[in-house]
């Protein structure tokens, strides 16, 4: 019934109960999760975990904490990954990160358009990752992304304005637990005005756990509270979000 478009169930935090917590999602309702990669060793770890589940899929990437020391191998690794892998179904979590800035924000501009370029090569969608990078995130995914490959900006921070901007651009908006707090306005906004059909619903497991879970290790089935929440927002069932969800990731990710 659930589909959590962005969860990181290989990180270290899941590391004592991992295969315990994966075997209940099915009975919490959760269908489908895709478990994006952060670094080169967590996309490969992050392809293992998808073959050995049937319901998890992988995406493979760098985000821009970790492109201060790739050389252009790492663009090697990752089209290996994605090319020998079927349940490879997009490249990420990719893009540009100002707030902690990690990385010199040239080589997360450089690295951002590279992996950009082979989601394009392989013709597959891509994940974003936008923190206090709006306006250099939106330039680059309008002057490199093919049109024809798809995009979700992930965890979108961003406002309305915005995302209808990158609606317009066949991008879809991915709303995490954080749509639950009570002074996350802007969040609630978007929902509100962005049609369901662009709309994705995700956890960033194991951070950003909604409410009333704020502050503990959240997982791919607190997906529940964000769907929840969205159909209070819309005035909607709980159901109808949750089925226009998953049929919108499953679209995204071309899982059939």
């Amino acid at each position: 019934m659930l589909f959590d478009s962005h969860a990181h169930l290989n990180d270290a935090r899941f590391d004592q109960d991992r295969e315990e917590l994966i075997k209940t999602l099915k009975e919490k309702q959760v269908d489908l999760v895709v478990n994006p990669g952060a670094d080169i060793e967590s996309s490969i770890s992050s392809v293992k975990l998808a073959n050995k589940y049937d319901f998890i899929y992988a995406a493979v990437g760098v985000h821009p904490h970790d492109v201060g020391q790739l050389d252009d191998s790492a663009i090697d690794t990752l089209r290996k990954l994605a090319t020998e892998n079927e349940k490879v179904v997009a490249i990420g979590e990719i893009g540009l990160d100002y707030f902690y800035d990690n990385a010199p924000r040239e080589i997360q501009r450089e690295w951002f358009k590279k992996q950009v370029e082979l989601a394009n090569e392989l013709k597959l969608p891509i994940i974003i990752h936008d923190r206090d990078a709006h306006a250099d995130t939106f330039e680059i995914i309008k002057n490199t992304k093919n049109p024809e490959i798809g995009c979700v900006l992930h965890c979108y921070s961003g406002n309305v304005e915005l995302a209808k901007e990158y609606i317009k651009m066949g991008c879809y908006i991915s709303i995490p637990g954080t749509v639950t707090f009570k002074n996350n306005k802007k969040t609630r906004e978007v929902v509100s005005e962005i049609p369901l059909e662009y709309l994705l619903i995700e956890t960033d497991s194991p951070y950003m756990a909604p409410e009333p879970h704020r502050g503990k290790r959240n997982d791919p089935s607190l997906v529940a509270f964000v769907a929840d929440k969205i159909a209070q927002e819309k005035g909607i069932s709980y159901e109808k979000v949750c089925e226009a969800t998953k049929e919108n990731a499953k679209r995204f990710f071309n899982i059939k």
